[in-house]
């Protein structure tokens, strides 16, 4: 808060954080700052007697790596680097922010009736040690904004506050789902399942609630496919990943890696058996052209069903091709 989250310095001016003026120069660090602000806002709406939602996504763990100063002593006998040491400090914020919003819903005797979602927004892009670079989330292949599965896996915990009597729907204990898959897009109607809220009749649903899944149960009605279209500029620059069963298909629009451009040219093809090989070590596309041309087929379908958007070059939309 010395700074006012960016406030106070010019230079840092354009990405600073609004409406937490009350903060300002004092020694309060972000994390702490919009947890307080989120536990304020939940007290403001018990005393409405109203139901809340609360969407709460720190700021911690992203880059910059910033030392939270509460727990730096933790560390400070610590051999691992500098930005490695910051990071942990911002797990334990996150932490403690997480315990805090517990604490305050039991406190206002609302727990067995709040719903926690914990979940990741993009694959890890953490500086630690021999895993910083390609790999942090290692095992898995990638990291943040790629087109392999630690790019597009991300952590995913579900809890009611405290367990008891008033809990909506039971959620497995100790349990780690395996047999199937779940996206961010069923978070939307997981929600509406819990709360007991109506879907306006205009507006689409992409996904499927997971209370089955979060049962310990699998869902026999859930589809079996998820597709990431990202024709835009980063890591893996312009691809499609299409998943359907243990099947991967990645399809790259720009095999010289767009702006990023690679010394080899990148394969246009890129197809994994997940089950047998989950850190995607080994491309089967050219030994399985069926399964691509399959694949490629129910990709370009469900971007026609979608709307969804190209690259574009010499005024032509670049689209998946099929594998001759």
């Amino acid at each position: 808060g010395e700074d006012g989250y960016g406030n106070l310095d010019p230079k840092r001016k354009r990405r600073a954080i609004p409406g937490l003026e009350k903060y300002h120069k004092t020694d309060t660090f972000l994390s702490e700052a919009i947890t307080l602000e989120a536990k304020e806002a939940i007290t403001q709406s018990m005393k409405k007697d109203k139901p809340f939602f609360l969407y709460m996504s720190h700021y911690a763990v992203h880059s910059p790596f910033q030392t939270d100063r509460r727990f730096e002593e933790n560390y400070k006998d610590s051999t691992r680097s500098r930005p490695s040491k910051s990071f942990a400090t911002l797990i334990e914020g996150i932490d403690k922010s997480l315990g805090d919003l517990m604490d305050h819903v039991t406190d206002k005797g609302v727990a067995e009736n709040t719903l926690i979602l914990f979940v990741g927004d993009n694959g890890s892009d953490a500086p630690l040690g021999d895993n910083y670079g390609y790999y942090s989330s290692a095992p898995l292949r990638g990291k943040k904004g790629t087109c392999y599965e630690g790019g597009l896996r991300v952590p995913f915990i579900a809890s009611w506050a405290q367990r008891g009597d008033q809990n909506k729907f039971p959620i497995a204990r100790n349990h780690l789902h395996t047999k199937q898959i779940g996206t961010v897009m069923d978070i939307y109607s997981t929600i509406l399942d819990a709360s007991g809220a109506k879907n306006p009749q205009e507006h689409v649903i992409d996904g499927v609630s997971l209370r089955k899944q979060l049962s310990g149960k699998v869902n026999q009605n859930r589809l079996d496919h998820f597709m990431c279209h990202f024709p835009h500029s980063h890591r893996s620059s312009y691809f499609t990943s299409y998943r359907r069963g243990n099947w991967k298909l990645i399809y790259r629009y720009l095999t010289e890696g767009g702006k990023r451009k690679s010394k080899n040219p990148l394969p246009q093809h890129e197809l994994y058996n997940l089950k047998n090989d989950p850190y995607e070590t080994k491309n089967m596309a050219l030994e399985n052209r069926p399964k691509v041309n399959e694949m490629i087929e129910l990709m370009n379908s469900q971007l026609k069903d979608e709307d969804a958007l190209f690259l574009v070059r010499d005024d032509k939309f670049l689209k998946p091709a099929l594998l001759k």
